[in-house]
């Protein structure tokens, strides 16, 4: 007798492997698979203006960095004590308004320059509710606690979603041919509004997302981390403790889903090994003695240019680099 659900993702499609460069854009499900490409020491850049969560902000932002448009001086906005972009998450605010304008730009920049390099690009849809600024009418990515009176808040209709995100993956086949597109549904419940809310938004970005698979199937493909998170991992125990995120467990079994379904074959063994060297990077020894210390260094950077020598596209890895350079 079965007692749970499990989700399948079909053939493997071979579409990543070790060496690529891999960009993630969206609500923070990306952050949290970003991380694990990190932890394998896979070169990955993630959200370049920091966290988006409706298709409307993705897109644009997408468009931005395919232009490689810079953020002006009259696009930031004083709130809080820091300078703000409605485009960029808030983690990019600062006191100084020329600091912020420079990270932001050399944030664009980079994406512009990762979107160009890269073979794999995920996109996690968070929410289809959408705040559009009053005065000027447009959707911004994060409200930076500007008064809510300010804004229009409305669910984003299917038609708009699905028009948009074709444009939007329109433009980036365009942009570079060679990559291929991840479409997905962030398994985190946005619950402010209400469960009631959060299901129909969730399900409205599942049926943008359908429809919109139907013109770019060559090039682009759905992963159902929602569907794992919602089905397959049914019990509050693969939830952390607000009851919302999931746990570091879920997120692990959704990472290996996502490799048993895009990682090719040729692959596996470098993740897997990557990921027990990165453990050790992260590793201190609990020890004052300095010869013992010394030993692990040097052990570590063994290890390390061993790695290297196996899989030479690793020695720009700017962690490992690190290690050597001590």
């Amino acid at each position: 007798m079965e007692f749970r659900t499990t989700v399948k993702t079909g053939e493997n499609r071979g579409w990543l492997h070790h060496s690529d460069n891999v960009v993630l854009l969206g609500s923070c499900f990306s952050d949290n698979i970003g991380a694990k490409m990190h932890g394998a020491l896979i070169n990955a850049t993630i959200n370049p203006m920091g966290t988006l969560y409706n298709p409307m902000s993705i897109a644009r932002g997408v468009q931005r960095l395919i232009n490689n448009e810079p953020v002006a001086g009259k696009d930031l906005f004083m709130q809080g004590g820091v300078w703000n972009s409605y485009d960029f998450h808030s983690r990019h605010s600062m006191p100084d308004k020329q600091v912020t304008l420079d990270r932001m730009n050399s944030r664009i920049e980079q994406g512009h320059q990762a979107l160009q390099q890269a073979r794999l690009l995920t996109i996690t849809l968070g929410t289809a509710i959408v705040y559009r600024l009053k005065a000027t009418g447009e959707v911004v990515a994060n409200c930076h606690k500007v008064p809510q009176h300010e804004f229009e808040r409305k669910m984003a209709p299917v038609s708009e979603m699905v028009r948009t995100l074709d444009e939007m993956l329109t433009a980036l086949h365009s942009f570079n041919p060679d990559m291929n597109i991840i479409l997905t549904v962030s398994p985190i419940r946005h619950i402010a509004d209400g469960l009631d809310v959060n299901s129909l938004s969730k399900a409205s970005l599942r049926v943008a997302i359908h429809e919109v698979m139907a013109s770019h199937r060559d090039y682009c493909d759905y992963f159902p981390s929602y569907e794992i998170m919602l089905d397959d991992l049914r019990d509050y125990r693969f939830y952390s403790n607000d009851m919302v995120h999931p746990s570091d467990v879920a997120v692990e079994y959704i990472w290996q889903a996502f490799q048993a379904t895009y990682l090719d074959d040729h692959s596996a063994l470098a993740v897997a090994r990557c990921e027990r060297i990165h453990k050790r990077l992260q590793h201190r020894p609990m020890s004052a003695n300095r010869e013992t210390v010394d030993r692990f260094n040097a052990d570590t950077a063994s290890v390390v240019r061993n790695l290297i020598k196996e899989y030479p596209y690793l020695a720009d890895n700017p962690e490992l680099q690190k290690v050597l350079d001590r």
